[in-house]
């Protein structure tokens, strides 16, 4: 009896300092008991997260894993895991940082960066690429003074010499040590390896010759090269690089500038990628709207449908990329042209260039002439080409149903969506570095086989080729270094606060459009605007629409139209921004002077953008049948280009 007494005294009396210690949990820990991890660099009005470690792991045991705290004066139950619990803190004015959770205290002085500055690192690159005309400075100029200012601002703050410093030994070894970014690298250089075999194994001159004979003109040149762009549509990298190097010779012998050449390799990629049921691009896309619509179905207002019914209802409001891809082909039929691009296209017609791109990598160009006495064999181009695109398909489809086996096996979606859905899960960097290493190897083996080139000279010619795109791998290291940098500043955030809460619900669509298009210009990165903008405006829509009184139905089309115009403006963005990666890598495909093809690009996607948003208002604000929309946008296109373009002759 006395034993069971003991046991169950001893037994409240553990409960009993238990209890004790959670109803006096503050005055248990000491000022050993915790530390703090905060982040790099606070932002002045932007929400950061720190992570609270605690050192002794039997006082939380007792309070059950949670602590009483007070940050900054607010009182919060903190809960831990593995000893770490996260908190969110946000500065509004210069302010010591405190954080007490019993005798634990910590008071740090904090000096959060103004927003506004996020904006001067891109801004500078921006102004100067385009005062100077030359974006590897200007890049580097805009990184420097970026981790200077971040440098400055950031806790216990280093100094800005040390953020000079960082510029290379932090962001620039962070955008090289990405696994993505690597992949596109790899991919990029097999890429130029490539194309300089087939060059020189008179593969790529035979394939020239072929078309010639049905391209025979700088029109049905065009025309090869749009038709080409929107066949390789499930990947805007494998487009860009592909075509441009494919397209280049024949372009120069037609006397197609490379300007326009640039024009029709960018402008196709993005925009195919953008709105094709199967792309690199879905799996991202559904991953952003599913991450709204959580946030959305956490209130009353629910919806039901899938990110992918989303996405396919948003594409009768995906103006800009249907647009962009029209506007081309009626600048091509009609052999018109306005602007700088008028005045590039004159001078290739004239055999005289407009800028010196050509004539500074001619040497580099001679390299890839085919082989004296080679036979020319179109297969020796066709056969690596197919296997590159094939190959990619295939690898999609392979790492995507792996992914998830049993979309495949399901027998609620039919076979087009059981594959879209597969492609967007797929690993697309995996299927396009086994497709360029497999391309590379047969194009190398062809060489060999057919004797055009012996197998040492295969390699040295496939190491020439990589060479070539080392000025696009600087000129992406730099861009993915100033994204970096702008992530951190909060570059995005910063932008969105300058219009948001700030119109009525039929204008949401187009502030959404122009928001992500300046994003996307600033940052170069149409995929990082998606991630950014998608979960704001989403359910900003959606909430706004309800509870300004629109029946779901009606809010609904304005939320479908928002989802597109988000990915729209990302891509106007991406089209008209110097710094954009697709942008760089289209300029250096077809060997075009990098800011000459910004300045050629920028009025005819201003041109398509400005009639994109128009529509896109219009489609909100008025019961216009999506289709009437379409007709109705090209043919003012049609009617821009037949008043203000120009037949390109030569006197």
């Amino acid at each position: 009896m006395n034993l069971k007494f003991n046991a169950l005294f001893l037994l409240l009396t553990f409960l009993g300092i238990g209890f004790s210690l959670r109803a006096q949990d503050e005055n248990i820990f000491t000022k050993d008991d915790f530390s703090v991890e905060l982040p790099h660099l606070i932002v002045d009005g932007v929400e950061a997260s720190g992570t609270l470690v605690c050192l002794d792991s039997d006082k939380l045991y007792l309070l059950g894993n949670e602590a009483q705290a007070i940050i900054n004066g607010e009182r919060t139950t903190l809960t831990f895991e593995k000893g770490e619990a996260d908190f969110k803190m946000t500065f509004d004015r210069n302010e010591p940082m405190s954080i007490k959770v019993g005798g634990f205290t910590l008071v740090r002085d904090v000096t959060p960066m103004p927003l506004w500055l996020s904006i001067v690192p891109p801004l500078l690159v921006i102004v100067l690429a385009l005062a100077f005309k030359e974006v590897v400075s200007s890049l580097i100029i805009g990184i420097i003074t970026g981790a200077m200012i971040a440098a400055h601002y950031a806790i216990d703050s280093p100094g800005i010499i040390i953020g000079f410093l960082n510029a290379i030994d932090v962001y620039m070894v962070q955008a090289m040590a990405d696994e993505g970014h690597v992949s596109v690298i790899l991919f990029s250089t097999i890429i130029g390896g490539i194309v300089a075999l087939i060059s020189k194994n008179g593969g790529m001159q035979a394939v020239v010759d072929k078309i010639s004979r049905r391209a025979t003109s700088p029109k049905s040149g065009q025309m090869a090269t749009w038709f080409l762009g929107i066949g390789i549509f499930f990947d805007d990298y494998a487009n860009t690089l592909v075509v441009g190097n494919t397209m280049r010779p024949l372009s120069d012998r037609l006397h197609i500038s490379r300007e326009k050449l640039s024009y029709i390799v960018d402008s196709t990629a993005a925009p195919i990628a953008a709105i094709a049921l199967i792309t690199t691009w879905i799996g991202a896309e559904l991953g952003y709207i599913q991450t709204a619509l959580d946030q959305i179905n956490a209130g009353q207002n629910m919806i039901e449908s899938g990110p992918y019914i989303i996405f396919l209802g948003s594409l009768k409001y995906s103006f800009y990329p249907v647009f962009a891809l029209v506007f081309m082909l009626i600048l091509i039929q009609r052999n018109r042209d306005f602007g700088p691009m008028l005045n590039a296209e004159i001078h290739a017609r004239s055999g005289v260039e407009l800028s010196n791109t050509r004539q500074s990598q001619s040497s580099e160009l001679d390299e890839f002439e085919p082989q004296k006495g080679a036979k020319l064999n179109m297969w020796n181009a066709i056969i690596p080409i197919l296997v590159l695109v094939v190959g990619t398909a295939v690898g999609l489809v392979y790492t995507g149903y792996h992914e998830d086996p049993s979309v495949w096996a399901s027998d609620e979606f039919a076979l087009s969506r059981k594959l879209s859905i597969i492609i967007g899960n797929s690993d697309s960097y995996k299927g396009l570095l086994w497709s360029s290493m497999l391309g590379l190897m047969v194009a190398v083996l062809l060489s060999v086989v057919r004797k055009t080139l012996r197998f040492g000279d295969a390699i040295s010619v496939s190491i020439d080729g990589f060479k070539t795109m080392v000025p696009a791998m600087v000129i992406l290291i730099l861009a993915w270094s100033l994204a970096a940098l702008t992530d951190q500043m909060h570059t995005a955030d910063y932008l969105t606060s300058l219009v948001e809460g700030r119109f009525a619900v039929w204008a949401l669509p187009a502030i959404t459009f122009l928001l992500s298009a300046i994003v996307a210009f600033s940052t170069g990165s149409s995929w990082g605007t998606m991630a950014i903008i998608y979960p704001i405006m989403l359910p900003l829509a959606w909430s706004l629409s309800i509870e300004s009184g629109y029946e779901p139905a009606a809010a609904m089309e304005i939320f479908l139209n928002t989802t597109s115009t988000v990915l729209a403006g990302a891509v106007l963005g991406d089209h008209c921004s110097p710094i954009s990666d697709t942008t760089i890598l289209s300029s250096l495909a077809t060997r075009c002077d990098h800011i000459q093809h910004v300045k050629t690009q920028l009025p005819y996607a201003l041109t398509v953008g400005a009639v994109a948003i128009l529509f896109t208002s219009l489609s909100a604000l008025l019961p216009i049948p999506w289709l009437l929309n379409y007709l109705i946008g090209i043919v003012l296109l049609y009617f821009v280009v037949s008043l203000f373009g120009k037949k390109v002759t030569v006197d």
